[in-house]
């Protein structure tokens, strides 16, 4: 399948459906965290595709690969909230471990893109 934009990317939907999955799991948190904890996850989460779809639209490799450390770098962040979250007792261990797979697997593909742009 010849890949004609950002959408077409597995990397770009599996981060659009981390930060869906995101938005769902933190409706249900404190109303005191939505400008704290929920705020932070949220922006996070929609980062990751977002600079995706950013640095696919860039001209340069070296463009395209900067916005992915970006949003791998998001990932990473977005792991840790979650990690928190669930100490708070806001996300039960079912949710932390699904959220945490997918973050795995996105920074994974977010990596093996970054090889592959760089060879």
């Amino acid at each position: 399948m010849k890949v004609r934009g950002f959408r077409d990317l597995e990397v770009w939907q599996r981060g659009k459906g981390i930060a869906l999955a995101i938005y769902q799991a933190t409706a249900r948190f404190p109303q005191g965290e939505l400008y704290g904890m929920v705020a932070q996850m949220r922006r996070a989460a929609v980062s990751i595709p977002s600079n995706v779809a950013e640095g696919f639209n860039r001209f340069h490799n070296r463009d395209y690969r900067r916005f992915l450390f970006v949003a791998l770098g998001s990932c990473g962040e977005l792991e840790t909230q979650v990690e928190i979250s669930c100490d708070l007792g806001y996300l039960d261990t079912v949710s932390r471990t699904h959220l945490l797979e997918e973050l795995d697997h996105e920074s994974r593909m977010l990596r093996n893109l970054v090889k592959k742009l760089s060879a």
